[in-house]
C-alpha cells in the first residue's frame, strides 16, 4: 500500500535551514512557490503512515531543481538541499527500511531543467560545448547562425502560443523558436537526446547509482516519449542492481505493448481511478472542477455494471501478472483531489477507497487524503499539509487504516481470484477468493439503501459483515439462505463480507 509524498509539502522538520524567505506553510500554494517541506518532514511521519497500514511511499522528484515539484532536474546525482540533500533520503532510506517500509523515486529521463549542467555548459560554449550533441538543437543554433534562446522574451512566448494555436505538434516549435527541443515547447524543460551514446550512459548510470543507494524502485515520468530500447535498457540495468525493484510508468491510457515483461511491471492506474470516480461520485461530479486533459471526455457515471465492466477491459488488456500490480490511485499531483472532484462528499471518497483496497493492484493513497484534503487543479491539489492534528478529518484515516490492515491480513483481498456476484443499478458485489478463505465486497452508490440476492458460487456456512469504521450506523446485513447471499446495504454505504 502506497503512500505518494509531494515532498515540498508534506512537513518542515526544522533540520533543514531555508535560504531565505519561503511561502507561508498555511497560504494557498503559488505556481512557483516554496513551503519548505524536507524529507526529514516525511521521516517525522512514518510511524503515523504505518498506522495507516502503508507499507511503500512513492516521492515525487527529490534531485536539486529549481521548481517546487523538481521535475526540472539541475543535477540527477543529488538530492535537493532544500529537502535536506542526500543525508536526508539515507535518513528516510533507512528508517523506512527500518519499518519494512520501501521508496520508490521519481524519475524524469525524457528532459531535465535548464539548469542542468550539460545544458548550462552549452549556454556558456555554444557549439564548442562537448555537450551539444546531448540536446535536440535547431540547424541554426548547429551552424553558428544564431544562438540559443533559454529565456524568451514575451514576444517569443506569444509566437510559440500562436502556433500551439494554430496546431503545431508540441516540441517541434521550440526548436524552432528557441533554437532547442523543449517539453511541450516549455523553454524550462530541454529534452534530452537519449540516442546520444553518453546522454543515454548517464542517465542508466543513475538509475543504477539510486538503485545501489537503496531506493526500492523508479516512477517514470512520461516514458512514452522515450524509445521502448531505451527502457528494455534501463529494465536490465534496474533489475541487474536489485531484482525486486518496482518499475512503475506515468502512462494514462491502456497501452499493453509497453506491458509485455520487458520494460515497465505496472502503469499509474489512472482508467481505474476514472471509472472508481464515475462509480463513487454519480450526480454527485463537480462540473466547475477543471479535468487534466488525459481525462477531457472519459468521465461520467458508471452503474454497477458499467464499473464491471471498466474492470473486465482492465483485466481484458493486461496480462494478470499485471493487474496484480498496477498502482491503483485516486489522487495525485496531476489531478484534482478526489474529494474535490466529488464536490465534497466523504462518501464518495470512501466508496472509492473501499473498492481500491480490494481490487486487484496496489493501492496508492495521495498525501492529505487520509485526513480530507481538498485540492482542485495544479497547484491547488499540492497544498501544505496542515500540521496541526486539530484540523485533520478524523474518519478518512480510520476507513482507510481499517481497509489496509484487513488488506494485509488476507491474501485473498491482495492477491486472490475476483469474480463479479451481481449488481443492482448503482450497487455491485464481487467475491476475492484465495484457497478456503473467501470475502464479498459490497458498494452503493445510489442514495436509497439497496436489497438483494445473489448466488454464492463457493460453499459457506456463515457470512459475517467485517468491521470497518465509517458508513451507515446501522443497517447493513447479510444472510445466507440456501446457498445464496442475501445482501441489505445501506445507501452510499459498502461492506466487506467474510465468508466461513
Amino acid at each position: 500500500i502506497f503512500y505518494q509524498v509531494f515532498p515540498d509539502r508534506l512537513a518542515r522538520s526544522g533540520r533543514v535551514e531555508a535560504p531565505g524567505e519561503l511561502e507561508p506553510w498555511e497560504a494557498e500554494p503559488s505556481t512557483h512557490g516554496l513551503k519548505g517541506g524536507d524529507l526529514y518532514g516525511v521521516v517525522a511521519h512514518l510511524d503515523r503512515l504505518r498506522r495507516l497500514g502503508v507499507n511503500a511511499l512513492y516521492l515525487n522528484p527529490v534531485f536539486t531543481s529549481a521548481s517546487n515539484h523538481r521535475y526540472h532536474t539541475d543535477d540527477y546525482y543529488a538530492v535537493d538541499p532544500l529537502l535536506g540533500g542526500n543525508a536526508a533520503l539515507r535518513e528516510l532510506l533507512d528508517e523506512a527500511h527500518a519499518r519494512d517500509m520501501r521508496l520508490v523515486l521519481d524519475g524524469v529521463f525524457n528532459h531535465s531543467g535548464r539548469g542542468w549542467w550539460p545544458f548550462h555548459h552549452v549556454l556558456e560554449n555554444g557549439m564548442d560545448s562537448p555537450y551539444r550533441d546531448w540536446f535536440y538543437l535547431s540547424n541554426e543554433v548547429r551552424d553558428g547562425r544564431r544562438a540559443i534562446s533559454a529565456f524568451p522574451s514575451e514576444e517569443q512566448m506569444a509566437e510559440i502560443g500562436r502556433r500551439h494555436a494554430a496546431g503545431a505538434p508540441l516540441g517541434t516549435v521550440s526548436r524552432e523558436i528557441l533554437g532547442y527541443e523543449a517539453w511541450w515547447d516549455l523553454p524550462a524543460l530541454p529534452k534530452i537526446d537519449l540516442h546520444h551514446p553518453q546522454a543515454r550512459d548517464h542517465i542508466l548510470d543513475v538509475s543504477e547509482f539510486w538503485i545501489d543507494f537503496g531506493i526500492d524502485g523508479w516512477r517514470l515520468d512520461v516514458p512514452e516519449e522515450i524509445g521502448a530500447d531505451f527502457w528494455r535498457e534501463f529494465r536490465t540495468r534496474v533489475r541487474g542492481a536489485n531484482p525486486e525493484a518496482y518499475i512503475v510508468a506515468e502512462i494514462w491510457h491502456h497501452k499493453p505493448e509497453w506491458l509485455q515483461g520487458d520494460m515497465f511491471d505496472a502503469f499509474m492506474n489512472y482508467p481505474l481511478s476514472r471509472a472508481l470516480l464515475g462509480f463513487a461520485a454519480q450526480d454527485r461530479l463537480d462540473p466547475a472542477v477543471p479535468l487534466p486533459h488525459e481525462y477531457e471526455g472519459r468521465i461520467r457515471a458508471y452503474d454497477g455494471e458499467g464499473l464491471w465492466a471498466e474492470i473486465q477491459e482492465l483485466e481484458r488488456v493486461n496480462h494478470p501478472e499485471v493487474t496484480a500490480v498496477q498502482l491503483n490511485l485516486l489522487s495525485s499531483h496531476d489531478t484534482p483531489r478526489f474529494r474535490t472532484f466529488c464536490s465534497g462528499d466523504l462518501d464518495a471518497l470512501r466508496l472509492a477507497v473501499l473498492l481500491q483496497m480490494t481490487l486487484p493492484g496496489a493501492p496508492c493513497i495521495y498525501y492529505g487524503d487520509e485526513i480530507g484534503m481538498a485540492g482542485s487543479a495544479d497547484p491547488d491539489c499540492r497544498r501544505a499539509f496542515p500540521p496541526d492534528p486539530a484540523e485533520w478529518e478524523r474518519e478518512p484515516f480510520e476507513w482507510i487504516s481499517d481497509l489496509a490492515e484487513l488488506r494485509h491480513s488476507s491474501r485473498a483481498l491482495r492477491d486472490g481470484e475476483l469474480s463479479l456476484l451481481g449488481t443492482s443499478g448503482p450497487a455491485i458485489a464481487y467475491l476475492r477468493r484465495h484457497g478456503d478463505e473467501a470475502f464479498v465486497v459490497v458498494a452503493n452508490a445510489d442514495a436509497d439503501a439497496c436489497t438483494w440476492d445473489v448466488a454464492l458460487p463457493v460453499s459457506a456456512g456463515d457470512a459475517s459483515v467485517v468491521p470497518i469504521r465509517g458508513g451507515a450506523a446501522e443497517g447493513r446485513s447479510v444472510a445466507i439462505l440456501d446457498g445464496t447471499l442475501r445482501i441489505v446495504v445501506p445507501g452510499r454505504d459498502g461492506m466487506v463480507v467474510r465468508l466461513s
